[in-house]
């Protein structure tokens, strides 16, 4: 499939639960004056489909079909088939079976199309997920990878998901870092030629800034 050209100023970020890409990402694009798009909810989007249609979210054939026949707009809202989905996708049963469809070849073919598709209307925009420097736009000026200990991430993503314990986020956590890293297909990696920043220590605003420093040296500024 081909990737958008390297002059299509995009920015790529990609990083576990819990590293702050969906932050990060949000503000960059927001100082750039650029579009922002994130990825995992639209991996979430076809896991909600297929709950929401009684479909096995491991059961590759019929969840890939979902997937490219569903109608999806990912923005400040994200609309499955004309549903707004934006609170139901980051529910804790979403979260549980994302891991299985995004580990889906079928699925990440088809998201994979439509995340060009997204990038080429708008000649770029700022894009994250777990694959977006390595498949997706390989040839992105600028990849960023971000990072943080285990014990951050579980912690931020504690405060997030309310009514689960940090024990249980933390758990959570460590399964699907092990699932996005050892699946076959387009596994959770740093680009060769990504910039990797480890978040821990780090506050959003200094991520930011070094993220637009990055860009400006990229020509994206």
């Amino acid at each position: 499939m081909p990737a958008v050209n390297a002059g299509s100023k995009v920015v790529a970020i990609d990083g576990p639960a819990g590293s702050g890409k969906s932050t990060v990402a949000r503000a960059v694009a927001a100082r750039l004056r650029t579009d922002y798009l994130d990825t995992g909810a639209m991996y979430r989007a076809v896991a909600f489909m297929a709950m929401r249609s009684g479909v096995d979210p491991e059961d590759a054939e019929p969840v890939a079909r979902l997937a490219r026949a569903m109608t999806l707009e990912v923005a400040d809202r994200v609309m499955v088939n004309g549903v707004d989905a934006t609170i139901e996708i980051r529910s804790p049963e979403v979260t549980r079976a994302v891991s299985a469809v995004a580990a889906n070849p079928e699925v990440r073919a088809e998201l994979g199309r439509r995340m060009r598709e997204w990038a080429l209307e708008r000649s770029g925009g700022v894009v994250e997920g777990r694959d977006i420097g390595t498949v997706v736009f390989p040839g992105a000026p600028l990849k960023v990878y971000l990072t943080a200990s285990d014990e951050e991430r579980a912690q931020r993503r504690s405060q997030e998901m309310l009514d689960m314990h940090y024990d249980e986020v933390a758990a959570d956590i460590a399964r699907r870092d092990h699932v996005d890293s050892t699946r076959a297909h387009a596994p959770l990696a740093v680009a060769d030629d990504a910039v990797v920043v480890d978040t821990t220590t780090r506050n959003v605003d200094q991520v930011v800034e070094l993220v637009l420093e990055l860009a400006a040296k990229a020509g994206l500024g």
